[in-house]
């Protein structure tokens, strides 16, 4: 005997009719509260269509995903909080202009003045040492403040794509100042004691530099590969090591200058130094040339070549690339090799460049150490690290004249340089500041999928 009322979707049996459907689902269909007459609609109601919502811009969508919590907003905005802290230390800092708001309610005036004079002509200040002066007068003083930046810059660009480029590898390179040392010690060896032409007198000191560098990055490179110690504990220990072959080998006899009594070696010879870019006066010297090749190397070396691949894949999870096959070990020496190689670079470019023509126990300054926050600031990318580099630059530049003209400790910019590092690392403060939203992947993708 067949079903007389056969059930409605069954593929084997006959549809049901339309008043079948009605009454099943009023069946399921629960009765609603009395009084409750918005939600006693009829099951069996026409939906209405949405209304279709028109689709954004293209400069609409640009506008909204740049104000999303993007990592470049979010580095703008912590460079402009970190000078805003600044501004309040700037003022805090200042005897006179504190005791003004000893009477701010009586006249306030006075205390905002005061405050916003020495604001503005310490960063004023800042921005005529680091990028131009309107008041200069002739060439070589309106390029001094961009020549000094640049001067700066160089060396940080290859201590942060060394930082980098071992982060990226899944190493936390702490002893890019050791390396630099190496490097900056055989690039001044080979400058004043090999006797060559001037070419291949740079040349040679270059390479010396950075093999001084790669040697220091591959003990701790084959340390973390064969007995898997830690490469922070060993680059640390390394530092040291280097600071006090340093401060020994300037006094050997054959390295201290026989006309010095003090710790410093003999100056390198013109023909191994990097030939100046705006002439004699002006301090910048083609190691820029350099850090911006190697910035674009490092950066086709990551996105571009199957070494670059294999590095990346090892940081992101090393078992994984294991098991597809890469060599763990093999591409942990070889970052470290490369990463000693770019600090290396590093500290050559500041014995070989305009800032020193010979050693002393300070010659490396904290290039490895600033190269660390260099590193953090350009997102470990290497275009990044150049732009972090450049903004780095530009603060000690122009933290000099700010401390020279407005009186200015030049120790503010080191705090400058650490809030914006401190803003840059917790970027939840950042948003959470300024009410950024996140970025949403589902409608990026959306958009892109309809063409915009």
């Amino acid at each position: 005997m067949t079903n007389p009322n056969p059930v409605s979707g069954s593929p084997d049996k006959e549809p049901a009719t339309e008043a079948q459907e009605a009454r099943s689902e009023a069946r399921a269909t629960p009765p609603a509260p009395a009084g409750d007459t918005e939600r006693a609609v009829p099951a069996t109601a026409p939906k209405q269509p949405a209304a279709e919502e028109p689709r954004p811009t293209l400069g609409r969508l640009f506008l909204d995903n740049l104000w999303a919590a993007n990592t470049v907003t979010v580095t703008v905005l912590a460079v402009l909080l970190a000078m805003l802290v600044g501004a309040v230390l700037i003022i805090v800092s200042d005897p006179e202009v504190l005791a003004t708001y000893g009477y701010i309610t009586a006249r306030p005036a006075d205390a905002l003045n005061a405050s916003w004079t020495v604001v503005s002509e310490a960063y004023a200040n800042l921005f005529k040492g680091a990028i131009f002066d309107p008041d200069a007068v002739g060439f070589t003083a309106a390029m001094g403040p961009i020549s000094e930046t640049l001067t700066y810059t160089a060396p940080l660009v290859f201590t942060g794509l060394s930082v980098a480029l071992a982060f990226r590898g899944g190493l936390f390179n702490i002893g890019a100042q050791g390396q630099a040392t190496i490097g900056v010690i055989l690039a001044a060896v080979a400058g004043f004691a090999l006797p060559l032409p001037p070419g291949v007198h740079l040349l040679v000191a270059l390479i010396a530099g950075a093999l001084g560098g790669a040697l220091w990055g591959f003990v701790p490179g084959i340390l973390k590969a064969r007995t898997g110690a830690h490469e922070v504990i060993n680059t640390i220990m390394l530092n040291y090591v280097a600071v006090y072959f340093l401060s020994w080998i300037i006094i050997q006899s054959g390295v201290q200058n026989p006309n010095r009594s003090d710790a410093i070696s003999k100056p390198v010879e013109s023909s191994a130094q990097l030939p100046r870019l705006l002439g004699a006066d002006l301090r910048v010297h083609a190691g820029i040339l350099l850090a911006v090749l190697a910035t674009w190397f490092i950066a086709w070396l990551l996105n571009r070549s199957t070494i670059g691949f294999e590095l990346r894949a090892v940081g992101e999870n090393p078992d994984a690339a294991r098991t597809a096959g890469i060599s763990v070990t093999k591409t942990y020496v070889l970052v470290m090799v490369v990463s000693g190689l770019l600090a290396g670079l590093g500290g050559s470019n500041m014995v070989l460049g305009s800032t020193a023509n010979a050693l002393t126990p300070l010659v490396i300054a904290q290039i490895g150490f600033d190269g660390i926050l260099v590193a953090l600031l350009g997102r470990v990318k290497p275009w990044g690290v150049l732009l972090a580099a450049l903004l780095f630059g530009a603060l000690q530049a122009g933290g000099n004249r700010m401390q020279s003209y407005s009186g200015i400790s030049l120790e503010l910019v080191t705090v400058l340089q650490a809030l914006i590092v401190i803003f840059i690392a917790a970027p939840a403060l950042v948003k959470a500041i300024f009410q950024l939203r996140a970025a949403r992947a589902a409608r990026l993708q959306t958009s892109l999928a309809k063409g915009w």
